[in-house]
């Protein structure tokens, strides 16, 4: 399977931007792994190419709303089903079955603008007649516990779908009625800044922002492995007492930009994958 954004030389970001949510993902030279870049927010040469968003809106009905941790695993995985579908892929090299040249998935353009310059994700909310119209534009349908959560192939900043652009981007709140689990053994987690108060909608992009980081690490084996388990993975609130030695072992971690909600260069999200940690030597 081709590889979708997987950025050349590295997979480590320090420069991710934030819109309601967004990520920012190293088109050129990353910065080092267990590193980050200079300044999140600094001008640089991705900033120049034209900017492009990922869509994802989560439903959310007045009377039966989706726990905030199974909105937020719901959006990570949603990430993950939009850069493995095939729509999303390059063509692999040579012919196809029929003899004719490979073609690019209908998505896989879109998806390398959209990863060649800031890699944006925006988190919006609908219901009722607004839901069902955004689920009838093309992209991929995702269901947690409870949780239902779409997401789209990347748009121009400035060339949102009419079905999407009005849709409510603030606000988007949710609450656990209980405590989540313990992640199960061998469960790829994403850790959420202890010392951060986020929105549901700030932390479900910041979530997809640690499974995409996740994504680019991870070889095609371990992608392939993933896949096929359905992408399971946990999102929780690390332990305050781990929390500098999860950002400083050289696992995936996503720094904001501060435009909203939290100051720039914060740490929101590692991506603790299994098949990562054998890189890791102090965790």
């Amino acid at each position: 399977m081709a590889a979708a954004g997987r950025p050349p030389g590295g997979w480590q970001t320090g420069g991710v931007t934030s819109s309601d949510t967004s990520t920012g993902a190293p088109a050129a030279a990353p910065a080092a792994a267990g590193g980050t870049a200079t300044d999140p927010a600094a001008a640089e040469p991705r900033d120049e190419a034209p900017q492009f968003v990922l869509p994802l809106v989560v439903r959310i009905e007045k009377a039966d709303p989706p726990a905030r941790t199974d909105a937020l695993e719901t959006a990570a995985r949603a990430v993950l089903m939009l850069l493995s579908d095939e729509r999303s892929l390059p063509a692999e090299a040579g012919e196809s079955a029929e003899g004719a040249e490979a073609a690019d998935g209908e998505w896989a353009q879109a998806v390398r603008d959209w990863q060649d310059a800031r890699i944006r994700k925006v988190v919006r909310r609908a219901r009722g007649a607004e839901w069902r119209k955004a689920s009838a534009l093309p992209g991929i349908a995702v269901t947690g516990d409870r949780a239902e959560v779409r997401v789209f192939p990347p748009v121009p900043l400035d060339g949102w779908p009419k079905e999407l652009v009005k849709l409510q981007v603030s606000g988007t709140d949710l609450d656990d009625p209980e405590p989540p689990a313990a992640p199960g053994a061998g469960v790829p987690v994403l850790w959420l800044n202890p010392e951060l108060e986020m929105s549901a909608g700030k932390a479900m992009a910041q979530a997809g922002h640690g499974a995409h980081l996740a994504w680019w690490a991870l070889d095609d084996g371990a992608r392939a492995a993933w896949r096929k388990d359905g992408f399971a993975l946990a999102v929780r609130t690390a332990d305050p007492a781990r929390w500098a030695e999860l950002t400083t072992g050289g696992l995936p971690v996503v720094r904001d930009a501060g435009f909203t909600e939290i100051a720039p260069g914060s740490c929101t999200v590692v991506a603790d994958h299994p098949a990562l940690r054998g890189r890791v030597s102090n965790l």
